[in-house]
């Protein structure tokens, strides 16, 4: 079998305080070596350049790209949502993104055709859909009386995602694995870009978390927490849920509890960013989406950086789809503006998300037996400012995919 060496490159392994030259190489799709002066049957010259594991991003939505519009929904044949979902997982892997939590939208057929080497993408763990409540964040009724169409309407690979009481949640947990689900999301407040909900009020109660946390494990799956308002993160929080998605309102008391839980925060620093600039682009949105958006921004960096400082651990997630896929990236820029160091932005990047997703032992570190997943970045500094235009090659599982 061939050995690909990648060859002088300054190298961050994904967890160490030091970054210093090494070689890295691969036979198949793992790494088999690294260390200082190793050989190979082909070389790869990273002399100057950065080495870094495949990033991840923990919180993307391929069946949507920056336009979230009813016109764009209404407008849309139902087959086209997955070969555009493709097209958008390719985009996403030309960023150096190697591994996603879809969180909402996409199917396993997704998933499956990328690991089978259909589509070009990064490797997927599903969602499906977002669990909601009767008028919740997940729930697309119309004050006319009919549903809006979107990313949630169930099909036959998408449950249907309105679940009310502790039973219902049950029967609908096991509905969603046995379609597939890697991970159960849900809603547990309002969010910004739902008619009828409010980011502020807590959704589901507590027996119905329990119920929820309950059967998930039973199956082996984590949860993940849309949670934008307090009471929601802390009921979230309280009912053992993994992850705290968005974050936006976070007080002292909820970050000591995700301290003494464990509970990681994702925090999709763009996706507010994302609504307003697709207003800027002419997309039609709701006057309350856009006020909404607007009234979060500030309160969402700073909810975040408490948490950054009191060291909850915080796993990289932009809800791209809010935002154009490809544009993954901004959000490590948007992390190190409220003071995360950046090895810790390129932690939280690799293995901190790769801890989360329950993964650690095959992808996010650069180590000897891990999937050869890999980034190699012009220049060989630490500077996570603008690394879309440092990007030269990505390696997925062994193959040079990108450069």
């Amino acid at each position: 079998m061939t050995r690909t060496i990648l060859r002088n490159g300054r190298l961050f392994d994904g967890t160490s305080d030091e970054v210093a030259v090494a070689d890295v190489v691969l036979e198949g799709d793992r790494i088999v070596d690294v260390g200082p002066g190793l050989d190979g049957d082909e070389a790869i010259d990273c002399a100057g350049k950065l080495v870094t594991p495949g990033l991840f991003d923990c919180h993307v939505h391929f069946m949507v790209d920056g336009d979230f519009s009813a016109k764009a929904h209404l407008s849309t044949p139902f087959s086209m949502n997955f070969f555009q979902a493709a097209e958008r997982m390719g985009r996403t892997l030309d960023v150096g993104v190697t591994t996603v939590r879809e969180a909402g939208g996409s199917d396993a057929g997704i998933r499956e055709a990328q690991a089978a080497g259909l589509i070009r993408g990064p490797r997927t763990l599903l969602s499906l859909t977002m669990l909601s409540q009767t008028g919740g964040h997940g729930d697309s009724w119309e004050i006319c009386g009919s549903h809006m169409p979107g990313m949630s309407d169930p099909h036959p690979g998408r449950p249907s995602n309105v679940v009310d009481g502790p039973e219902e949640m049950r029967r609908k947990v096991r509905e969603l694995v046995r379609a597939g689900a890697d991970v159960i999301k849900v809603a547990t407040s309002g969010g910004v870009i739902s008619p009828r909900s409010n980011p502020r009020h807590a959704h589901f109660r507590p027996d119905e978390l329990d119920m929820l946390v309950a059967e998930a494990s039973a199956a082996g799956r984590f949860v993940m927490a849309h949670a934008q308002g307090t009471p929601g993160i802390r009921n979230a929080v309280a009912a053992g849920i993994r992850s705290i998605e968005h974050g936006i309102y976070l007080d002292d008391e909820v970050i000591e509890m995700m301290l003494d839980a464990g509970t990681y925060l994702v925090p999709t620093l763009i996706a507010p960013l994302g609504v307003l600039e697709a207003v800027d682009k002419g997309i039609d949105l709701p006057d309350f989406v856009v006020a909404k958006a607007t009234a979060v921004i500030e309160i969402h960096r700073a909810s975040v950086q408490r948490a950054m400082a009191a060291g909850v651990p915080i796993a990289m997630g932009t809800d791209s789809g809010v935002t154009p896929h490809g544009d993954n990236l901004r959000e490590l820029a948007e992390m190190a503006k409220l003071g995360m160091e950046p090895l810790d932005v390129l932690r939280s990047s690799t293995s901190v998300a790769a801890e989360l997703l329950g993964i650690a032992d095959e992808v996010g570190t650069i180590q000897p037996g891990m999937a050869a997943d890999l980034v190699v970045w012009d220049g060989d500094d630490l500077d996570v400012s603008d690394m879309r235009s440092r990007l030269s090659a990505v390696v997925q599982a062994g193959e040079v995919v990108v450069g």
